[in-house]
Order: structure tokens, then C-alpha cells, then sequence
């Protein structure tokens, strides 16, 4: 943890490519689950608690399914993502005050993004749509888009500003004139629960990690306490009574504070990180250097003896960068150890064969440090520290398995946010392998892309693809096409993968939404 106490001294100028991948990873899928047909596919197919053939919520019923994951691996990269989002600011010199009115300002647009978004949802607009509807669908991503976008600094100040005013504008008078569709007009409450959830983790985790971001073991103490004030909260007494309350509950409720057990592990998890792309930043300059300006070695005599060869390094000293020491193989046994151990849990606690499925997780991860083991080069130790930080907090997750009635989504349990965390910190260090190590950037790259972009694969199916699809009339066409269980899923990765193209686009046009 020596390594985390000052990240802040530098800032990294390299971005994380593979957390973006997770990013992206995390919000194809969840655009995926949402497209796939219901009722025909397998129970795993859907949220644990959202079983087939009905849908109706069990909130008694435990397991985790990959739908139930997908929104905790983006939450835990947004995480990750806030140390080197503000270590960035910090570097340039800002004061804690900018930053923290930086931090209150990216909080106002998401959760004004949750309200506008809600709003201009089809089903939202009018419960059984009409072609008008679907129109004001995508007029509703249009100005959503214009209200949001980052864009090109090339451009004129004034025709920037210009742009962005009238879209806000417009987008107001557009909320209030679609209002809510049992015609009571406008109301804040209507909102994205998933959009305000991030919003409230976004501001608390950046405010946290801004004033523990020199004592790591600091955050893990208010880790404590928030896990003392969410036990009390379900008892009676006065931490009870004031959870209840809220100044705004149509964008901040004390609840929303639990998602923080996965925020917060996300940060420690984005120190590292930071730690590493630091390091790696100082090796690439080494390394440039050093083919510029090669040291000098003396030529080797006939009989120099292995004394003699040591007196006379390849590099200078003190300026050697350090090549992995790993193989290939173990590499590969890493990648393979992960996905077994992530598969093994969702099938497992989907299963309910929980203490057969605690016990084999707890071997493999114990096996797994002889994988993990000597570590010598800066990723081999990030890989290092990152399944130490994932062992620790899916143990934890999978000791909490048995209360709150077994893992489940809604209402979270406890054992539900340290699972994942710790099932979101593997699955990071199979894309920094693919990524760093194995240097395949290119074969993620749709994945990275919509990582950068993610609100727009968030909001493109409901407002543009789908209204697109039923205005032509071949909505209904395709359903009937494939209406069978594996042709349901195969449409379903067909539609995610055109959003993943759209946002790609927009991504290599440097577009980017503002959330």
C-alpha cells in the first residue's frame, strides 16, 4: 500500500486503455441484456430476481447472473477512473475548491442527464407509442446529444456556446412539454434510477478519495463506518430515522451511499494505476532515450571472467528498465485462472451451491498466487497488488454470502457489492494483460471506444436504433424472424453490436458526452 500514499506527485499523462475496455465491456453488455427477448431464454439470461417466463420481481430470491454484474463493473470503473481523472487536475495545480466545484459540476450533469433522458424515453412520452412518439424519440437524442457533447475546441467560442445554449433551452421546453405520460406535466422525480445512483457515487467517491488521497487506509476505514451506518439503517433507531431523510430526494437518498462499497475499492484499485502508468511513463522515456544515446560497453577481452563482465552492466546504473519476468504460458494461466474463477461464481451462486462454490473459489485464488508469485516488472507487480486487492474483497463478499438471505441485486446485500468488486477487479486484469502485456489493443478496440463514450450506448437503442427500426417497419418483421430462443439471442447481439459501431463513430470523430 507504500505505493498508493502519494500518487498524486505526478500525474499520469497515459490513459488506462484497459479500463476504458472494462468500461466498454461493462456497457455493451448491460445494452445487450436490455435488448435480448424476454421470456424465452434460459433464467441466467436475466436479472437472478427477474426470472422467466413472467419477469415478476422476487425480491426473495438470491443468485447473480452476468446481467447482474454488468452495472457493478461500470460502476467500479467509474471508480477507478476518479484518481486519475483528478490527479490530473491536482498536477496542473487547481485548488481543492475548483476541483471540488469540478466534482459538484460533472454531478449536475449527470443527474440532469438521468432527468432528461427519462423523459424523452418512448415509453416514457406515451405508454403505447405512436409514430409521433418515435419521432420525438430521436428528436429527443438529438438535442440530448447537442446539450452534452464536448465539442471540437477548433471550433469558434461563440458558435461553441451558441450550440450548447440553445440546446439546453430547447431540451427544457422539450421536458416540459412532453411532461409525464399520466399527463401530471413535469416532474424531477421522473428520473434514471441507474443515472442518479452514478451520480451520487460519482460526487461522494471523487469528495473521499480528494481528502484520503494521501492515506488509502483511511478510505478503507470510512469503508467501516459506512458499512456500520448500512447495518444500523435496517434496525430500529435514530441512524434509521435519519436515513430516511433527504433535502432532494428526487436525486440523493442515504441508500444510494452503499454503492460506495464499490466505488471506493474501484479508487484504491485506480491508485495503483495511477502508481503504474507513472512507472511506465518513466521506463518509455528511458527506453527512448536509451536507443538514442546507447551506453557505452567496453568490448569483451579473451578471458574475461564472469567478475570482470558484472563490473561492466549493458545499461547505465540506475537506469535499466525492467523486462516481465513471467513466461507467456503463466500470462495465459492468469487469463485462464480468471475467467474460471468469474465463471465459477456465476454459476455457482446462480446454482445456489454456495458453500461447494466458496470453497472451490477460495482454492483457486489460493493456487492463483503461485501464478502471481515473483513478480518483477511494473505491471507483473500491478497484477500482483490487483489480485491481492480482488482475492481479498471477493473472500470478504463471499463471507457475507449467508446473510441478508443470500446474494442478491435488489435490495443489495452486502455480499452482492464485494463479490462484484472483486469479480470486476479480475476481469481487469484479463484486459491489461490482452492490452499491456500481450500488446492487442487493436482486437478490443470496439470495446475501448465505447468505453470513452459510454453515455451514448447507454441512450442509442431506445432513442435511435429502436424508433429507427419500428418507423421503417422492420421492428415487428425481426421479431417474428427470430423468434426462437437462439435467434432471439443472436438478435439481440446483433442490435448491441451496431450500437458499439455507432458509438464508435462518434468516438473516432472525438464527440464526446459530457457525464
Amino acid at each position: 500500500m507504500a505505493n498508493l500514499v502519494d500518487s498524486t506527485s505526478t500525474s499520469p499523462t497515459k490513459r488506462a486503455v484497459a479500463l476504458d475496455a472494462l468500461r466498454g465491456f461493462a456497457i455493451l453488455t448491460m445494452v445487450l441484456s436490455g435488448v435480448i427477448p424476454r421470456k424465452i431464454l434460459p433464467a441466467w439470461m436475466y436479472h437472478a430476481q427477474i426470472p422467466p417466463p413472467d419477469h415478476v420481481f422476487n425480491p426473495n430470491l438470491p443468485g447473480l447472473t452476468w446481467v447482474d454484474l454488468v452495472f457493478p463493473l461500470f460502476l467500479f470503473s467509474m471508480g477507478a477512473a476518479i484518481p486519475l481523472a483528478l490527479s490530473r487536475r491536482l498536477a496542473k495545480g487547481l485548488s481543492i475548491k475548483k476541483i471540488i466545484l469540478s466534482i459538484l459540476k460533472r454531478g449536475f450533469l449527470l443527474g440532469s442527464f438521468a432527468i432528461f433522458l427519462q423523459h424523452i424515453r418512448p415509453f416514457t412520452i406515451n405508454q403505447n407509442p405512436s409514430p409521433q412518439t418515435w419521432r420525438l424519440a430521436i428528436l429527443g437524442f438529438i438535442v440530448l446529444f447537442l446539450m452534452f457533447v464536448r465539442l471540437p475546441k477548433s471550433w469558434s467560442l461563440r458558435l461553441r456556446n451558441f450550440l450548447t445554449i440553445g440546446a439546453w433551452v430547447m431540451g427544457i421546453l422539450l421536458l416540459y412539454k412532453l411532461g409525464d405520460p399520466d399527463g401530471t406535466g413535469f416532474s424531477l422525480e421522473q428520473s434514471d434510477i441507474i443515472l442518479v445512483i452514478l451520480t451520487n457515487i460519482a460526487i461522494f467517491s471523487s469528495i473521499i478519495w480528494l481528502f484520503t488521497r494521501h492515506n488509502p487506509w483511511l478510505r478503507i476505514g470510512v469503508l467501516g463506518l459506512l458499512l456500520a451506518l448500512d447495518l444500523s439503517a435496517n434496525a430500529d433507531g435514530w441512524i434509521a430515522s435519519v436515513w430516511s431523510i433527504s433535502p432532494a430526494p428526487w436525486i440523493f437518498r442515504f441508500d444510494y451511499l452503499k454503492y460506495l462499497f464499490i466505488g471506493i475499492p474501484g479508487t484504491i484499485v485506480g491508485d495503483l494505476i495511477a502508481s503504474w502508468l507513472q512507472s511506465t511513463q518513466a521506463d518509455d522515456a528511458l527506453e527512448r532515450r536509451q536507443k538514442i544515446n546507447p551506453p557505452y560497453v567496453p568490448p569483451r577481452e579473451e578471458g574475461i571472467g564472469q567478475k570482470d563482465e558484472e563490473a561492466f552492466p549493458s545499461t547505465l546504473e540506475g537506469e535499466s528498465f525492467v523486462k516481465n519476468n513471467w513466461t507467456t504460458t503463466k500470462f495465459i494461466g492468469i487469463i485462464g485462472l480468471m475467467l474460471l474463477i468469474v465463471v465459477t461464481l456465476l454459476i455457482g451462486l446462480q446454482s445456489r451451491l454456495v458453500w461447494q462454490t466458496t470453497i472451490l473459489t477460495l482454492l483457486l485464488c489460493l493456487s492463483g498466487f503461485i501464478l502471481f508469485s515473483k513478480p518483477v516488472s511494473s505491471v507483473e507487480k500491478l497484477l500482483n497488488m490487483l489480485y491481492r486487492w480482488g482475492v481479498y474483497w471477493l473472500t470478504l463478499g463471499l463471507l457475507f454470502e449467508p446473510y441478508q438471505g443470500g446474494i442478491k441485486k435488489d435490495e443489495a446485500t452486502i455480499s452482492y457489492f464485494f463479490t462484484t468488486t472483486g469479480m470486476a477487479i479480475f476481469i481487469l486484469i484479463l484486459l491489461i494483460i490482452i492490452i499491456d502485456v500481450f500488446k492487442r489493443k487493436s482486437s478490443l478496440q470496439l470495446l475501448i471506444d465505447n468505453g470513452m463514450n459510454p453515455m451514448i450506448a447507454y441512450v442509442a437503442f431506445a432513442n435511435v436504433l429502436w424508433p429507427i427500426l419500428v418507423l421503417s417497419r422492420w421492428n415487428d418483421q425481426i421479431n417474428q424472424m427470430t423468434s426462437t430462443p437462439v435467434a432471439g439471442f443472436l438478435r439481440g447481439v446483433v442490435y448491441t453490436l451496431i450500437i458499439a459501431g455507432f458509438v464508435s463513430l462518434f468516438t473516432r470523430l472525438k464527440l464526446f458526452l459530457r457525464t
